[in-house]
């Protein structure tokens, strides 16, 4: 074992570690985010509570369908994103004409219920899910210890990532989305049906949520209270990356994440606060964000 900057490197690679995975979850999820809100204008604030249903829709295939971690990969999003397209039909398509601020009022009383909800059936405490067995076990680097599941996870998160920004930017389905934000009408003249395409859209953004959830089942323990904790980092993600996006949402997810980690090892009393203060800094120089565009 050596030392880097006086720190061993055990230490300093095992934090940046957990920053590449904790920035896995935050890219997922700002990245749905930002879909969300760059097609539909919606704040989803019941983001959280969407992407701690992914975990526990998992929890529920393993335990009472007897459906294992793969499955429950491709399920559990479906299911979620179901759940997420039935919202936008009841509800949220009645605020679309209105300010932004009704549609984040809205959602964060469903993240409310939602969580209150989980919380009162199956209580604070967190439920155990475990690791698939293909991705047991772990790689020693030399320098330091990789578990398999952690190395998948980010893997697979990035791939998600830059699979949803090509589809986004660089295809004719991409490029009829973000027409639809732009000019509506445009786009209805040339036989697209445009609420449909915005309540996918949203079903999709919901579906990256679950999936997050689904992956972090085994890292951290199934809790009512997961999403909570982790929403309003995501918020501070998306409004540094860029509100609306992709790009912003996934460069500034895994970035902030690794910041994050570094700062455990030579700062820890800012790990805490490391990531609002960049987005305070980020507000006073560039408003619209590092990836942005001005209104």
């Amino acid at each position: 074992m050596f030392e880097i900057f006086g720190i061993p490197s055990q230490a300093l690679f095992g934090q940046l570690l957990i920053g590449l995975i904790n920035g896995s979850f935050y890219a997922l999820l700002s990245l749905g985010l930002a879909v969300i809100f760059g097609m539909l204008n919606i704040i989803n604030f019941a983001h959280g509570a969407q992407y701690m249903m992914g975990a526990f829709a998992a929890f529920f295939l393993l335990n009472f369908v007897g459906l294992n971690y793969w499955i429950a990969l491709l399920v559990a999003p479906i299911m979620v994103g179901a759940f997420g397209v039935v919202i936008e039909r009841l509800l949220l398509q009645r605020l679309y004409k209105l300010d932004h601020l009704y549609g984040l009022l809205l959602t964060f009383g469903l993240a409310l219920i939602i969580e209150g909800l989980f919380r009162n059936y199956f209580g604070s405490s967190g439920l155990p899910y475990r690791v698939p067995a293909a991705l047991q076990g772990g790689q020693n680097l030399g320098f330091m210890f990789l578990p398999n599941y952690r190395a998948w996870v980010i893997v697979a998160s990035l791939t998600v990532c830059i699979v949803t920004w090509f589809v986004i930017e660089r295809t004719k389905l991409g490029s009829y989305l973000r027409a639809a934000t732009e000019n509506p009408s445009l786009v209805r003249a040339f036989g697209i049906n445009v609420p449909r395409m915005i309540t996918l859209t949203y079903g999709f953004g919901v579906a990256l949520a679950a999936l997050a959830g689904v992956m972090a089942a085994p890292i951290y323990s199934v809790s009512p209270q997961m999403g909570s904790h982790l929403i309003i980092v995501v918020f501070a993600v998306v409004v540094i990356g860029g509100m609306g996006s992709i790009l912003g949402a996934i460069v500034t997810g895994f970035g902030l994440g690794v910041i994050e980690g570094l700062t455990k090892v030579f700062f820890p009393e800012a790990s805490n606060t490391v990531i609002f203060i960049i987005m305070a800094i980020v507000l006073l120089i560039r408003p619209a964000g590092l990836f942005g565009r001005r209104a």
